[in-house]
């Protein structure tokens, strides 16, 4: 009976991997050969799908037309502007009527919210269109889909995992598959994380290359890490996102590396 078990573990195990490796695709604006199981297609009718029900946990669309208007138009500026128009994804950016959450978030195929309770938090134009470069970096790396293919493929070894060390005939057993469950988790929180860097890094591109400059960004980290919107309490390896303080420092290394001889001038701060 156990050779059993872990034969048919080791299955699993085998059926996730080469299923996960064997899905592959070139992000046609990173150039970067991915393990995605969604088309583009996929993904647009997914984040279509999704955008009321996320909209209705956050109170509903903004009833200030003429805001939620400025935030959409800074969104298509910088969409227009950088190498996000050569993606196949259909953009919005809608604002959240809610006053007093601090987050701004995108949906994959190109669904992008940001709440007015971060709005309330940033000075400058700078900063917002920061905050929409961001999530616009999110879906041109094509992120969600990554999380999804990656999950897949945990479920997979953590499943596998559990019916090689489960035995119904020793319940302590129980507490190593359980464990084994958890490693998984936590390897899809490091992924989450380096996507934010990468993010981060490619709203430091669009935004310079919609006109703005993409130091705000740090000043958006400061905001933060003041009230607490991007560092949820823990150890950072258990968050979803990096601590603001950190991102600051590759957010500087990003535009070091993008501007040697520092942004243009004339950028929108």
């Amino acid at each position: 009976m156990r050779n059993l078990r872990f034969i048919g573990a080791l299955l699993i195990a085998l059926f996730s991997v080469v299923t996960y490796y064997c899905r592959r695709s070139t992000n046609p604006v990173t150039g970067e050969v991915q393990h995605v199981s969604m088309s583009a297609e996929q993904e647009i009718a997914l984040g279509l799908h999704a955008a009321p029900q996320m909209a209705q946990q956050y109170g509903g669309l903004s009833q200030n037309v003429e805001v939620a208007q400025r935030v959409k138009q800074i969104g298509q500026k910088i969409v227009a502007s950088s190498a996000a128009s050569k993606s196949p994804y259909r953009f919005d950016f809608h604002l959240l009527a809610d006053p007093t959450t601090v987050n701004a978030f995108a949906l994959p195929g190109g669904q992008i919210f940001i709440t007015e309770g971060i709005l309330r938090q940033l000075k400058t134009e700078g900063e917002l269109a920061g905050v929409l470069g961001h999530e616009v970096g999110h879906v041109v790396g094509r992120h969600s889909a990554e999380q999804v293919a990656k999950s897949q493929l945990t479920q997979g070894l953590s499943g596998a995992a559990a019916v090689a060390v489960y035995d119904p005939e020793r319940p302590s057993t129980a507490a190593a598959a359980a464990g084994a469950a958890m490693v998984a988790k936590l390897m899809t929180l490091r992924f989450g994380r380096e996507d934010e860097l990468e993010a981060d890094r490619m709203a430091v591109r669009f935004t310079a290359d919609a006109g703005y400059d993409p130091r705000a960004m740090v000043g958006v980290m400061q905001t933060l890490e003041r009230v607490g919107g991007g560092s949820p309490r823990g150890p950072e390896f258990t968050q979803t996102h990096p601590n603001p303080g950190n991102r600051i420092a590759e957010i500087e290394r990003a535009i070091q590396a993008e501007f040697p001889q520092g942004p243009p001038s004339g950028l929108v701060q």
